[in-house]
């Protein structure tokens, strides 16, 4: 099982069965609340029928067409649906099937536009410590996860990283932390450090998600851009997570007033319905690779389910439901109330940090001496066998429910935190 302690988890077992709307039931029968939209995904709820009409009724009529010298409509259907919500000047649109295809898609992208440019000597890429970028070589490398990154070599060379921006001056802000804009000078280091001519992109989440929900101080973002366009260093956001509604906007970008030059997409995507992820460009980029004679090929790149008919199905219906239901917004309408309801916790044992924005928050403890780790992943099954589901990522508790979730259901969810909170050693 991924990501998973195998033996721990089989003398102990979790297992799903079915799912409507915001509530799983496991083998047992039981209700347990989803406070984390699956795996950060299911941004709609759960049981979506016109999702499941969608994809039964594609792959009635093709269950599969080859995307390399061939193609279908329905790719080019969602990419122009799609291009509605995406900020700034960004049109382009790439299909891939996860997030980690998502990021190494982009760098790739990031590396070849420069050497198109006649600048190839930009090949260095920047991520940041703590930061998640998939379990492909390229996010690994530039992701900053110690226990993702240490078993497996030496990884991609030419990689730096920025310092993260969880700070504990900053704990218990209620929103964007005010302290550490300043972090993002140390991309001026790495620049002094290896000059900005060797330097192709910067890849950051505007959210750090699976470190435990890190937010970037205010301006943080605004100023990486401003480093980047001084020195002519491309900036990717990895969106996986924070796009398609999390924080009350259709992506990241556009809630924090930044334009990057590319953003990776997966999970909201679908619904997680059927696997599928995105990479979106500025038209420079695209018209970049958009030279030469028309029978080369622009992008020596692509996936055997790039832009597959059934994941495009499943993507353009889970896009109806967002429109129709206003839901890339409704994190905004629920704000305040989750912000209020989750710092109630503070009293709580063990509680060191709350940390959140839109409907995305992380609820971090004390590790036990020693065994960091154990108190949450405590938390974690106590809260399961209560009927709640969260999810554990090292000594933080991170809640991301689904965009649907009623007042009630946060009092559910919160209610329930806190009892076990109050009874965890």
């Amino acid at each position: 099982m991924p990501f998973t302690a195998n033996r721990q988890f089989k003398s102990a077992p979790r297992l799903l069965q079915s799912a409507k709307g915001m509530y799983y039931t496991d083998v047992d029968g039981r209700q347990v609340l989803d406070g984390t939209a699956g795996l950060w995904c299911c941004n709609l709820g759960h049981g979506r029928e016109e999702i499941s009409h969608a994809v039964a009724k594609q792959i009635g009529e093709m269950d599969y067409a080859p995307s390399f010298q061939m193609g279908h409509p329905l790719p080019f259907e969602f990419a122009n649906r799609l291009a509605k919500h995406l900020p700034g000047d960004m049109r382009h649109v790439f299909f891939t099937n996860s997030g980690s295809e998502s990021v190494d898609t982009a760098l790739k992208m990031a590396l070849a536009y420069h050497r198109l440019r006649g600048d190839g000597a930009r090949q260095r890429l920047i991520g940041r410590e703590k930061g998640y970028h998939g379990v492909g070589f390229g996010g690994i490398s530039v992701g900053g996860i110690v226990h993702n990154r240490k078993y497996f070599g030496s990884l991609l060379t030419g990689v730096d990283h920025l310092r993260h921006t969880l700070l504990p001056e900053n704990a218990f802000s209620q929103g964007l932390p005010k302290n550490g804009t300043e972090l993002a000078d140390d991309l001026e280091r790495l620049i002094t450090l290896h000059d900005a001519s060797t330097i192709a992109a910067v890849i950051v989440e505007p959210i750090s998600g699976s470190a435990g929900v890190i937010l970037p101080p205010e301006g943080y973002l605004k100023r990486l851009r401003e480093i980047c366009d001084a020195h002519g260093i491309l900036l990717i956001f990895d969106e996986v997570i924070t796009g398609f509604g999390r924080i009350g906007e259709p992506f990241a970008a556009q809630r924090f007033d930044v334009l990057p030059d590319i953003i990776t997409a997966a999970k909201g995507l679908t619904n997680g319905a059927i696997p599928m992820g995105a990479v979106f460009v500025r038209p420079p980029i695209h018209d970049a690779f958009m030279q030469g004679g028309e029978a080369g090929i622009e992008l020596f790149h692509g996936y055997t389910y790039s832009g597959h008919p059934v994941a495009c199905a499943a993507g353009i219906a889970a896009l109806d439901i967002y429109e129709r239901e206003n839901l890339f917004t409704r994190a905004r309408e629920l704000e305040s109330y989750w912000q209020q309801r989750l710092h109630s916790l503070r009293e709580q044992p063990h509680v060191v940090d709350i940390r959140d924005f839109g409907l995305i928050g992380a609820v971090q403890l004390a590790p036990r001496d020693g065994k960091p780790g154990q108190r949450a992943y405590q938390v974690f099954t106590e809260m399961f066998r209560r009927g709640a589901m969260v999810r554990v990522t090292g000594d933080t508790i991170a809640m991301s429910p689904p965009l649907i979730i009623e007042r009630a259901q946060i009092d559910e969810l919160i209610g329930r935190l806190a009892e076990v909170l109050a009874a965890t050693p």
